[in-house]
């Protein structure tokens, strides 16, 4: 009977729990499966998710009519692109950071910091007229230089806080052995950092596999060289929308983004844990 009376406030926890956690993803349900109706029954069935026939030509609209094939390349190459070097400078600059004291360090945190709170549209004249002065306006490359662009203070902050907890000893022994600041950093000092590599690599991939305002400001007269965001623009007609085509068009986005965190998961969650004790 005790045991019962335990049960039942647990069983009503998780019956409330279940319930917000169905509506907060009934958004992403509902647009998975109205990429299987017709435009009609898109705009007729309200929220209901089974369709009336599955319509697999939604993908192949998408994929070939509007050019995601094209646009899926492009993204895939600046993401990846974005994320590698992003990686490479947050780790440096939080190796710095955290196991070196220099002169104007805490300036130089101060000045970062402060990029956090600058929105991003407010520089983006800047960015593009010094993409356009380097002559990469029109490019993948001009898009890459302008969202590795910025102060990735977030990620910076996390590489400070990891590094800053490890061993001195683990310095002083590759000293010992001969080991340079390069050798050291890159051979014993980064493949400690898994997990805050992992959560960069997945916060950053999320960011600039969707990101819309900076590709299309400098895709504007290439459209053949946009990304999978701003091709979302090929279904919106002068008069109608191609609803399910652009549903369609989000699920393709999405597979890219889903494998990268099943893949990441362990590592991503180690990560954000040891931020949190940090």
């Amino acid at each position: 009977m005790k045991k019962k009376l335990k049960f039942a406030p647990v069983l009503v926890v998780h019956t409330l729990l279940l319930g917000l956690g169905l509506i907060w993803v009934f958004p992403f349900i509902w647009m998975i499966t109205a990429s299987f109706k017709t435009n009609n029954e898109y705009i007729t069935s309200g929220i209901n998710l089974v369709p009336q026939q599955i319509q697999f030509s939604n993908f192949a609209r998408a994929w070939e009519t509007a050019r995601f094939s094209v646009y899926f390349w492009n993204t895939l190459i600046v993401t990846v692109s974005v994320v590698v070097i992003i990686i490479a400078l947050c780790s440096l600059t939080g190796y710095a950071i955290g196991r070196f004291r220099f002169r104007g360090r805490l300036l130089f945190v101060s000045a970062i910091t402060a990029t956090l709170f600058m929105p991003k549209g407010y520089t983006i004249i800047s960015i593009y007229s010094l993409v356009n002065a380097l002559g990469l306006n029109n490019s993948l490359w001009g898009i890459i230089i302008a969202e590795v662009g910025g102060g990735h203070v977030l990620f910076i902050l996390l590489f400070v806080a990891y590094f800053r907890g490890l061993p001195k000893e683990l310095e002083e022994s590759a000293e010992v052995d001969g080991s340079g600041f390069v050798r050291t950093f890159a051979t014993i000092m980064l493949p400690l950092a898994k997990p805050i590599i992992a959560t960069t690599a997945i916060m950053q991939f999320m960011w600039s596999w969707n990101a819309f305002l900076m590709p299309l400001t400098l895709t504007l007269s290439k459209p053949e060289l946009r990304t999978l965001g701003v091709g979302m623009f090929q279904f919106v007609g002068e008069n109608t929308m191609d609803w399910t085509g652009m549903a369609a068009a989000a699920s393709i986005s999405l597979v890219p983004i889903l494998a990268v965190f099943i893949m990441l998961q362990r590592y991503f969650i180690e990560g954000v844990a040891g931020a949190v004790k940090g």
